[in-house]
């Protein structure tokens, strides 16, 4: 009956022409292809641990659906395979021997990951892994909502690990440092904050008037031992005054000094010397444009 239910999807996306998610998740893994897998387990002079079996199950649950879906008539190019576990290993191991035994797209994405950092962390741990050994074609965070929050969340900590693998940007980065005992007051925590309010702010209107602001970085560093070195690595940085330091802050832009701002109001200077930046640089006129750093 299911693999009735499951044909019938399949010819109508033939029809029509349409993408298949074919996903299996280990809390509903098909009982009589583990009972097998087990049964053949037993038998071996040294058998695997359950965990091993169940993973090879789940594996050859998501192929042997892909088979029937592609006797069926469905295009390799119409299919996406997903395998869904909760743990980090499993997951690993799991979509590994998918990418060695075929070459179907994979949906990577760690099942019931849980709530807050704790799910945060374990699908950035999973993920971070596969797709820097270049397995999946797409993605997806799950995790658990805290009461009315927003859903939204999930994909934007999903851009935030492609983004901090180098492999996709969505929107500007600030980089800024977490502070020690060289930073007594708060200034740069402000201006950090500020200036990545700013950038999502503007952001929209940006992605339409300016192409590419997207890959812009910024750097908000608290004093001049790292500051200046570490500002110089990124498009647009500050290096605030330190403890026993000079009240100035120099800016640097394409790896170079620029200018050095004095004063109470370092925020807004520095505010309008990125907005400035962000027009010459990626401004829609040719003359409005600087070179690309190489």
């Amino acid at each position: 009956k299911r693999d009735q239910r499951f044909c019938q999807l399949v010819e109508l996306a033939c029809r029509y022409r349409k993408p298949v998610r074919i996903g299996v998740n280990w809390g509903s893994l098909d009982q009589q292809l583990l009972a097998r897998k087990l049964d053949e387990n037993s038998v071996l002079p040294q058998p695997r641990d359950l965990a091993v079996v169940t993973r090879e199950a789940l594996v050859d649950s998501a192929l042997d659906s892909a088979q029937l879906a592609l006797a069926q008539g469905l295009s390799p190019d119409q299919i996406i395979l997903s395998a869904k576990v909760s743990a980090v290993p499993d997951l690993v191991a799991v979509y590994r021997d998918l990418a060695a035994r075929t070459n179907l797209a994979l949906h990577l994405g760690l099942t019931e990951a849980g709530i807050g950092d704790k799910g945060i962390v374990s699908s950035t741990a999973a993920l971070a892994i596969l797709l820097q050994e270049g397995i999946g074609d797409t993605i997806r965070v799950s995790l658990t909502p805290e009461p009315g929050a927003d859903r939204t969340h999930e994909v934007r900590i999903a851009q935030e690990i492609l983004q901090g693998l180098g492999l996709r940007a969505f929107a500007p980065q600030v980089t800024a440092c977490p502070g020690c005992g060289r930073t007594t007051s708060d200034t740069f925590q402000r201006l950090a904050s500020e200036v990545q309010q700013h950038l999502r702010q503007h952001l929209s209107a940006w992605r339409k008037r300016y192409p590419g602001v997207e890959t812009l970085s910024v750097a908000v560093m608290g004093c001049v031992v790292n500051g200046p070195g570490e500002s110089r690595h990124a498009d647009i940085g500050i290096s605030l005054p330190g403890t026993g330091e000079k009240p100035v802050a120099p800016v640097y832009q394409d790896g170079e000094k620029t200018v050095t701002l004095r004063g109470d109001n370092l925020t807004a200077q520095f505010i309008a010397l990125l907005d400035d930046y962000v027009r010459t640089r990626y401004g829609n006129t040719q003359a409005e444009r600087k070179p690309e750093r190489r």
